[in-house]
């Protein structure tokens, strides 16, 4: 059964573990551990919701956690400075359209309630109501974070003549 749901859910999740994690090696724990998760909670899934939802919710649920841990750990990443970090990063040939390298930045930059929610319903396509429910807040909530994020795009990202919000 967790098989036809991972042929049915298995790529849109791992879309949007790569977004939150933004690289391959940390989706790729983030996304394993989600299926973990859902198969072992499986018999408490309630089939009157959206599936697709409520394995959202697990997953974003599981990258907070594994961000709480890499907070209360001694050692936050194996980079001594972040120029190093940065070089490294910058020798890393980009995924992402070039267009839109600065956006993508800046909502990196967000604080993380309004980057999460950004992902969640632009980059993942999930509307209000399913952003809601995989954050755990009211739709309100959700519309507010949008706003906020939106305003804080445009500020940061005022001098970008091709971007749009």
């Amino acid at each position: 059964m967790i098989n036809d749901y991972i042929s049915l859910y298995g790529k849109r999740l791992y879309g949007l573990c790569v977004k939150l994690c933004g690289n391959t090696v940390d989706a790729d724990d983030l996304y394993q551990e989600t299926w973990l998760k859902a198969y072992q909670k499986l018999s408490q899934y309630d089939t009157a919701r959206s599936f697709e939802g409520w394995l959202t919710g697990i997953c974003v649920n599981t990258y907070r956690d594994l961000l709480r841990r890499q907070k209360r750990s001694p050692v936050y990443d194996s980079f001594a400075t972040n120029e190093e970090k940065d070089t490294v990063m910058a020798n890393i040939a980009a995924t992402e359209n070039k267009d839109y390298t600065d956006l993508h930045n800046a909502i990196d930059r967000l604080p993380e309630k309004m980057r999460l929610t950004v992902i969640l319903h632009y980059f993942h396509d999930l509307d209000i109501t399913k952003t809601a429910a995989a954050l755990k807040v009211p739709a309100g909530t959700v519309k507010s974070r949008l706003h906020q994020a939106k305003k804080l795009l445009r500020k940061e990202l005022a001098d970008e003549p091709d971007l749009q919000f």
